[in-house]
């Protein structure tokens, strides 16, 4: 099987749908992911395990090999194609010993022995305490696989310390869980039709191990002090079991349910969920009972799903539990099988909503690193150690202006929001209803869309009301809609300027919007305050550029010049040979200030405007770019001449303006270096960052408020989703 040299291929081996099992979704799932993410000159394709010769299976197109997990000879076979197909650079395995054949799944070492491409385990089992054959199964995979990897800390102790891999690199990547919105489950509970019930509920197939005897037997304590609850148990009986013993645990259940009385409180769900319908059932949980009676259970990617929707988790000391639950996000039992202690913990988290509350927000922050494209990031950072992945990140998210619309009321647009949830009482400001302005000129100059031409008009209307008569901008209005008078802000009114600019340069625009926004900008322009802040002087000149393309005058010329030269003066002033800068420090949109240096050479063809731009360019992205990563100065200390700079608290805004420099930069010299500058930087947002965490959030559309040392700051602001937006819009331009 010989294929076009330019295609390349991960083959993922493992179960997959429509099979029913774990494995089979997360092998769909991680393939799923990296093939979203990532534009990788590489694409996903997948090695099915079949349950014995009797089972076929109806696979999707990307299914290009099958094997049986009981034929040994059929494992050598389907290696010697791999070897055969140079499409095909390395295999995932997705290990489980029960797929595959032989004593301990030992069939998969034949394949192994046979396969001649890298391979990377991932081992969603390690069992601790190992017989001589489980330890010698595992460490025959071991050998044969280039790299491993676990989804625990623990699991990496277990196969160091009871199966002796001590000079195996093994990687730590968690199991993946869908990124969703954290929100209250009112909407979802009425969606499935309780919305007056308390709901405590577990999923996943059912076999007897899940335990759930226990927790029913837990519920008539429970309901004496709340008679609305419902306990769901979602989920089929697993294949296998169901194949071996038939319904004997469900039917066992449900005699113990009528026995206890508790019909009108417990519902089975004998399904197989799909992600959707699993998602909507969690998002209505007020508690998720992880109730397995494993105590070696490494991995539960139930409990992971639960957590990840922002559930408070009642749990079994699993070795996954012990790792993921700890009283700030649940409550991890002392011991297994006792219905009291599970009766206790339920009544103790829905005595108390404000510790519920804060357990699940916590929950919620906890597994924000292990959503699929966070996941997908870790994967691909391990395959690229034995493949080479070229065009990393070239698949661009698609472009959303919901959650901005989220934001936005008819007043305009909110400051900040607690999570993905808007907080009226921040009030609004002058900069992100400027900002949001431009992000709709760009979208609608190239979607012409009537919903954000509405957009447009709040945001115009907004710097209407805040305009004082002098042309000044007022910047903060409160939730009551009174402006605060205390201060005029350089900064506000240059972003001002920019923003009523831009629109104005905006052809497609109706000519009733531009015109608003001419006679606002005129009024501006003959504000009697100073401005001498550099970024206040770099947004005052970008304004006024795209201004005179469309309103040439010598007057607008005037300004542009006198605004550079100014700019130039702060870089003789303060520039040295190790401090190529126009001040004594950096701070935050550093970059506006080159780029309106560009835009200036633009407007006038002054050659020294065009030096200075491209030497302060060059000396920022020494500093911040950084291993191949965009690192912007960190607001936690920002950087001054002579000191350290701060890595954090790192801002979109400082990486939306990169974005937008390097694009000009590119566009006006034709230095390819500046384009792909400016992908790496905007690829800050998709994870291409310190923390490889994804900082833009493609299910609510919106951007997390900042990168710290150790984790993300979970909230969608304004500002944030906005510096995304134009650094997507920018990249598109």
């Amino acid at each position: 099987m010989k294929n076009k040299k330019e295609s390349s291929w991960i083959l993922y081996m493992g179960t997959y749908p429509p099979r029913e099992c774990g494995i089979a979704t997360f092998t769909r799932d991680l393939a799923k992911a990296i093939n979203e993410k990532f534009n990788l000159g590489i694409r996903s394709k997948i090695l099915a395990i079949n349950n014995d010769e009797t089972s076929i299976y109806n696979y999707p197109k990307e299914v290009i090999f099958q094997v049986n997990d009981t034929d040994v000879q059929g494992y050598i076979e389907i290696a010697e194609k791999i070897n055969e197909t140079d499409s095909i650079k390395l295999i995932s395995i997705q290990h489980e010993f029960g797929i595959f054949g032989g004593e301990y799944g030992n069939h998969l070492i034949s394949f192994l022995e046979t396969v001649s491409k890298p391979v990377v385990t991932t081992f969603h089992t390690v069992l601790p305490n190992p017989n001589p054959t489980l330890r010698s199964v595992v460490n025959k995979i071991a050998q044969r696989s280039a790299g491993i990897v676990v989804m625990t800390n623990r699991a990496v102790g277990i196969l160091r310390n009871d199966y002796g891999l001590t000079k195996k690199d093994i990687v730590v990547i968690p199991h993946g869980i869908p990124a969703v919105p954290f929100d209250s489950n009112t909407k979802k509970k009425k969606k499935i039709g309780y919305e007056d019930r308390l709901i405590i509920s577990s999923f996943g197939m059912m076999n007897p191990g899940k335990g759930y005897e226990y927790v029913i037997e837990s519920l008539p304590a429970v309901i004496e002090g709340f008679p609305n609850l419902l306990y769901l148990i979602i989920g089929e009986t697993h294949p296998v079991v169901r194949k071996r013993e038939g319904e004997h645990y469900r039917n066992f259940l449900e005699r113990k349910v009528k026995k206890l009385g508790l019909e009108k409180h417990v519902k089975f769900y004998n399904k197989y969920v799909n992600l959707s319908e699993i998602i909507d059932y969690l998002k209505a949980t007020d508690v998720y009972v992880s109730s397995s009676t494993d105590p070696n259970q490494i991995v539960s990617g139930t409990l992971s799903y639960a957590m990840g929707c922002g559930r408070v988790v009642v749990s079994t000391p699993t070795l996954h539990a012990k790792e993921a639950v700890n009283p700030e996000r649940g409550i991890l039992l002392d011991e297994f099988n006792n219905p009291k202690l599970f009766a206790s913990s339920i009544i103790q988290i829905l005595s108390n909503p404000s510790l519920k509350e804060a357990m699940e927000k916590n929950a919620y922050a906890y597994t924000r690193h292990v959503t699929w494209p966070n996941v997908a990031l870790s994967y691909l950072t391990v395959f690229e150690r034995y493949i080479g992945v070229s065009e990393k990140y070239g698949k661009l998210p698609k472009i959303k202006l919901r959650h901005l619309t989220t934001l936005t009321d008819d007043f305009g647009i909110i400051q900040f929001a607690d999570h993905a949830k808007p907080d009226p009482q921040s009030g609004y400001c002058l900069d992100d209803n400027a900002r949001a302005m431009i992000v709709c000129s760009m979208h609608y100059n190239i979607f012409k869309s009537e919903s954000t031409l509405k957009l447009i008009k709040i945001y115009l209307d907004y710097m209407k009301y805040v305009q004082q008569k002098d042309g000044g901008f007022y910047n903060f209005v409160d939730i009551n809609r009174e402006i605060n008078h205390e201060h005029w802000s350089e900064d506000s009114h240059g972003r001002a300027l920019w923003s009523l600019g831009y629109l104005i340069s905006r052809k497609k625009i109706p000519y009733g919007l531009r015109n608003e926004a001419e006679e606002m900008f005129n009024k501006a322009l003959k504000h009697p305050g100073t401005i001498r802040s550099p970024r206040a002087v770099a947004f005052s000149i970008i304004g006024l550029y795209f201004y005179n393309k469309v309103k040439p005058s010598p007057v607008s010329l005037n300004k542009i010049k006198e605004l550079a030269n100014y700019l130039v003066s702060l870089y003789k002033t303060q520039s040295s040979d190790k401090w190529l800068w126009f001040e004594e420090y950096l701070t935050y949109s550093n970059s506006k200030l080159p780029e309106s240096l560009f835009y200036a050479y633009l407007a006038t063809d002054h050659k020294r405007y065009l030096e200075i731009a491209e030497t302060t360019l060059e000396f920022l992205s020494s500093i911040t770019f950084i291993d191949g990563k965009f690192t912007p100065i960190g607001q936690d200390g920002w950087y001054f001449k002579n000191g350290h700079r701060a890595h954090f608290d790192q801002q979109p805004v400082d990486a939306a303006s990169m974005v937008q420099t390097l694009v000009l930069a590119n566009k006006t010299t034709k230095n390819g270096i500046y384009q792909r500058n400016a992908i790496t930087a905007f690829n800050w947002f998709l994870g291409d960052n310190p923390l490889n965490q994804v900082i833009y959030d493609e299910s609510t559309g919106g951007c997390h408020d900042g990168l710290g040392d150790s984790s993300i700051n979970l909230n969608q602001g304004a500002e944030s989703t906005i510096s995304y937006l134009i650094a997507r819009l920018s990249i598109t331009q």
